[in-house]
C-alpha cells in the first residue's frame, strides 16, 4: 500500500480541502510498467479498466505510456476522449450498447457485444465491421459474490453455448469476429490461471477470423499487509504457455489483452481526511468509535463488501504518536451501514482496528483506495459535495479535481409549476 508522509497528507488536504484523494505519480507508472511485461507469446494491449479510477490527469498518463483503455459504458468512451484519447484505443464492453454507438465505431471504436441482442443491433447499425464477442464462459471468481462476473449466476457476456449462433449472426451481416474477451477472474494461483485461460481460448476455435483474445481483469491487489497479490512475471506465465499450445494447435498466433483497474490503481491512492468526533458506548458490548468527516461518500468498499482498508491516524500531537487503542471507524453520513471497519467481508459486522490514540482534528489516511473509490463513491448522500483529487509528484501535491460546490449539487433541479405545491 501507499504510505503517505504527513507532510504529503497534510499538502492535500491544504489545496483539496478533507476529505480528498491523493494519488502517487510513481506508483502509477511502475504498475503500469509492470502490466506492460505482463507475459505474453505473441504481443500484448494493456487495456487500463477505467471504471476504476478515470481522472482525466490519469487516462491522460496512461495515454502517454502506451496503455489503451476498457470503457464499460459510451460515456466513459466519450470521457476517454475528451481526455484527449483516440477512439481506437478504446473498447466498449458495457452492459447497454446506446442509440448512436455507431458514432464511435465510424472514429474507431472496438466494440464488444455482450449478448445476443447487442449482437444483432451491431449488425443492424454497422454490417460488414469487425467485432469483438464478450463470452460467460460458465465460470467465474471474485473476491465476493458481488465482485464475481462469470458462471450462471452472472449476467455479463454471452452463455458459452451460443457460440454457434453468434458466428451465424455475424456471417449474415458479412461481419468479422476478430476478438474474444472473457473475464473470469484468477487471482494468484498459476494453476487457476491455466484453467481460465485454457477455457476462453478454447472459445477462439469457434471463429476463424479471432486474432486476440481478451482475459478481462481481475488481478488480486494486497490493500492490507496480511493480504497476498497477483506478481504478473511470475503467476501468470502460464498464460504465454497457453497461447504457444494454442498456436500449435490451431495455426493462430493470438494477441493478447488485458484489463488490469484494480492492478494499476488500488495502491496508489488514498483518502486523506479528519477525525470529526469520538464517541462511546459504555456497556461491556460498547465500542469507542472515530467518527471522520468522510465515508462512503468518498470509500463504499468497507459498507458494500466487507472489504478492508489500512487506515493510519496522524495524531496533531506527537507525544499520542505511540499510543495504541482500539476503534471502530465510521463514516460521516446518517448511515448505520457506514462504517469504514467491518469484519472481513461481512459488511453488516462491527470490528474494531488497533490504531494509534486518536484525537479530533487529527488526519486519517485511508490507504488502498486508489481503484472503485472515488469512481464508486456514493456521491452527494446527504448532500456532501464530491471530494477533490490530488496527485503527488516529487513530494509535492498538485490538484487534479476541484472540491464541487455545494450549490452544484442541485444546480440541476427544476421547480414545480407554479400552483402544485
Amino acid at each position: 500500500p501507499l504510505h503517505h508522509t504527513p507532510e504529503t497528507a497534510k499538502q492535500a488536504i491544504e489545496i483539496a480541502g478533507s476529505p480528498c484523494y491523493a494519488y502517487d505519480l510513481e506508483t502509477f507508472k511502475k504498475q503500469a510498467t509492470n502490466a506492460l511485461a505482463f507475459p505474453n507469446a505473441y504481443g500484448l494491449t494493456v487495456r487500463f479498466a477505467m471504471k476504476s479510477c478515470p481522472n482525466a490527469a490519469i487516462l491522460k498518463l496512461f495515454d502517454s505510456m502506451g496503455l489503451h483503455f476498457d470503457c464499460s459504458s459510451i460515456h466513459e468512451v466519450k470521457r476517454a476522449m475528451a481526455a484527449g484519447v483516440p477512439a481506437e484505443k478504446c473498447s466498449l464492453s458495457s452492459q447497454e450498447l446506446p442509440e448512436g454507438f455507431e458514432e464511435y465505431v465510424a472514429k474507431g471504436l472496438k466494440v464488444n457485444c455482450c449478448s445476443l441482442l447487442q449482437l444483432e443491433k451491431f449488425c443492424t447499425k454497422c454490417p460488414g465491421k469487425d467485432l469483438g464477442l464478450r463470452f460467460n464462459p460458465g465460470v467465474g471468481s471474485g473476491g465476493t459474490g458481488k465482485t464475481n462476473v462469470g458462471g450462471p449466476s452472472s449476467s455479463f457476456g454471452i452463455w458459452h453455448e451460443n457460440s454457434a449462433k453468434c458466428a451465424e449472426m455475424a456471417k449474415a451481416a458479412g461481419c468479422k469476429v476478430v476478438r474474444v474477451h472473457t473475464h473470469i477472474g484468477s487471482g494468484s494461483d498459476p494453476a487457476v490461471w491455466r484453467q481460465t485461460t485454457s477455457i476462453s481460448i478454447n472459445l477462439c476455435s469457434a471463429f476463424p477470423d479471432v486474432a486476440t483474445l481478451n482475459l478481462g481483469g481481475g488481478y488480486k491487489v494486497g490493500r492490507m499487509f496480511n493480504e497476498k497479490g497477483t506478481t504478473l512475471s511470475t503467476d501468470c506465465a502460464v498464460v504465454q504457455e497457453v497461447f504457444s499450445d494454442f498456436a500449435a494447435k490451431d495455426g493462430r498466433k493470438l494477441h493478447l489483452e488485458i484489463e488490469p483497474g484494480t492492478y494499476l490503481s488500488a495502491n496508489t491512492g488514498a483518502l486523506v481526511c479528519t477525525v470529526h468526533d469520538i464517541v462511546q458506548t459504555g456497556t461491556d458490548q460498547g465500542h469507542t468509535f472515530i467518527k471522520l468527516d468522510s465515508g462512503m461518500t468518498e470509500v463504499l468498499r468497507p459498507s458494500l463488501y466487507g472489504a478492508q482498508h489500512p487506515i493510519i491516524i496522524v495524531p496533531s500531537d506527537p507525544a499520542r504518536g505511540s499510543k495504541r487503542k482500539d476503534y471502530v471507524v465510521c463514516g460521516h453520513c446518517c448511515e448505520s451501514g457506514d462504517l469504514m471497519t467491518p469484519a472481513p467481508g461481512e459488511p453488516e459486522t462491527l470490528a474494531e482496528r488497533t490504531l494509534c490514540e486518536a484525537a479530533p482534528g487529527d488526519i486519517c489516511v485511508v490507504e488502498g483506495s486508489g481503484a472503485y473509490c472515488s469512481a464508486m463513491a456514493t456521491k452527494n448522500y446527504n448532500s456532501f459535495p464530491e471530494a477533490g483529487e490530488v496527485m503527488i509528484a516529487g513530494g509535492k501535491a498538485h490538484l487534479v479535481r476541484k472540491r464541487q460546490n455545494v450549490e452544484d449539487i442541485w444546480a440541476n433541479e427544476v421547480a414545480l409549476p407554479a400552483g402544485l405545491y
